[in-house]
């Protein structure tokens, strides 16, 4: 009962000793590298290693995948894009989804928002494409400008962007019984979340500064640290991530957020 409570807790309170604007190093003793980076970034002291919890992203790119060499290597969570826009389906989803729950490993599947499309459109095409009974971590909503995009140039102004994003992650909400997960860039934040969405997990990307430098008043979930990562079972360059808590906090947070839909809304009614 504990652990689904803490999946319905403000994100304020979950995430208050994970991680702060001031960023607050845990305290436990650093950890070694389990992952190989081509271009590793010096963090000083707020290095990504002194966390206990890593994690990857992928996608079509990343290509055949050995799931237990990943695993053994000790990534402890996966993001897989499953669609894009209101008409894209990323084609690898159905086999790396597959997979990585064979494997046992939580898994959230991504969607890369276009500008282009309705809300609406977007939501129901997501539905239509991820399913529902096996949805171990929330779903993750990617929102960032596309510079190199050849069909949506589009950049709507922060008030739609933010009333897009609602009525997409609403629909998402409402279907999953889960909030989403929202990821950003940097510069995307700056022109439309800054101070926005504060009950929502936040993903972001910072490669070559820590989050505590570039997002400064955003508390996060999670932290894309690198794109040149290298995997055990993955060839080539691979995102790695970061969770914001210890592994005893992750435990307890994967157990609250996989939860079905029917207990979470019966804890939240019995938490009012």
């Amino acid at each position: 009962m504990r652990s689904l409570i803490l999946a319905l807790m403000p994100l304020s309170l979950i995430l208050a000793s994970c991680t702060s604007t001031s960023y607050d190093l845990m305290e436990t003793a650093s950890i070694q590298p389990r992952f190989h980076d081509k271009d590793p970034q010096d963090f000083g002291i707020k290095s990504p290693h002194r966390h206990q919890v890593h994690g990857i992203d992928v996608s079509k790119w990343n290509g055949d995948i050995n799931w237990t060499q990943v695993k053994q290597s000790g990534v402890a969570f996966v993001f897989i894009k499953a669609t894009e826009g209101k008409d894209v389906v990323d084609p690898r989803f159905a086999e790396y989804w597959q997979e990585a729950r064979a494997a046992g490993m939580p898994h959230a599947p991504y969607h890369f928002y276009y500008f282009c499309s309705t809300a609406d459109d977007q939501a129901n095409w997501f539905i239509a494409n991820v399913p529902r009974d096996s949805m171990a971590m929330p779903p993750v909503i990617d929102v960032e400008w596309n510079h190199t995009s050849k069909t949506c140039t589009t950049r709507p102004p922060a008030d739609v962007v933010r009333a897009q994003m609602k009525r997409f992650m609403d629909r998402l909400e409402a279907y999953y019984g889960k909030r989403p997960i929202i990821y950003t860039s940097v510069d995307f934040h700056r022109d439309n979340l800054e101070g926005a969405f504060k009950d929502y997990y936040f993903w972001v990307r910072a490669v070559a500064k820590h989050p505590s430098e570039i997002y400064t008043d955003r508390k996060w979930a999670f932290w894309q640290y690198t794109s040149t990562g290298v995997i055990p079972g993955i060839k080539g360059n691979t995102d790695i991530n970061v969770f914001a808590g210890s592994k005893q906090y992750w435990n307890k947070w994967v157990a609250a957020v996989s939860a079905p839909p029917r207990q979470e809304r019966q804890v939240q009614q019995a938490a009012n």
